[in-house]
């Protein structure tokens, strides 16, 4: 009798150490970038500070051969994630119906009073008209604030990138002045 595993979709096959060829493989490639990074940067910053400037740029290495999400490597995840919250365009609802068009379908429903023919038609557009003019404002304030809240989050970025550059060169110049 053969063995099957239950879920065969999980099913890895391991070359070393239950490690699969791709996770070996970016396994190696991060400890060879980790250490070589630590090995160049050692004497102008020290132990420490070689390791934490190492290790922002080797997680997303190893990441690459270990993580998986619904399916996705952590390269297709971090792109899908980049582009909703760059790229993505915001998504607005429009209705078509205001209040009182509601409320002129719910008197036609139960009865109540008849409108004549003439008035029907020139109240819908009126009411078309109006509910039209009160999305598209609501409509472009939405648009401008999701604008307003992209760049903001691109303003966050960059910022922390430029602080993380700026932590660096100032423990390199430490270094250098001892």
């Amino acid at each position: 009798m053969i063995e099957v595993n239950k879920d065969i979709d999980r099913y890895q096959e391991t070359v070393a150490m239950g490690l699969n060829v791709k996770q070996i493989i970016f396994s190696t490639a991060s400890v060879i970038v980790g250490g070589g990074m630590v090995l160049l940067l050692y004497r102008y910053i020290g132990l420490t500070g070689a390791a934490y400037v190492a290790i922002p740029c080797v997680a997303p290495i190893a990441l690459g051969g270990f993580y998986s999400y619904n399916g996705m490597s952590f390269y297709e995840y971090m792109r899908r994630q980049i582009y909703f919250m760059i790229g993505n365009k915001a998504l607005t609802y429009r209705s078509t119906e205001g209040e009182t068009v509601i409320k002129e379908l719910r008197i036609e429903v139960g009865g109540i009073g008849q409108m004549s023919k003439w008035k029907k038609q020139k109240s819908c557009t009126d009411n078309k008209a109006e509910v039209r003019r009160m999305t598209d404002s609501q409509n472009r304030k939405k648009q401008e604030e999701f604008e307003a809240i992209k760049k903001k989050t691109k303003k966050m970025l960059f910022g922390g990138i430029a602080i993380i550059i700026a932590i660096i060169a100032g423990l390199a110049a430490n270094r250098y002045m001892m």
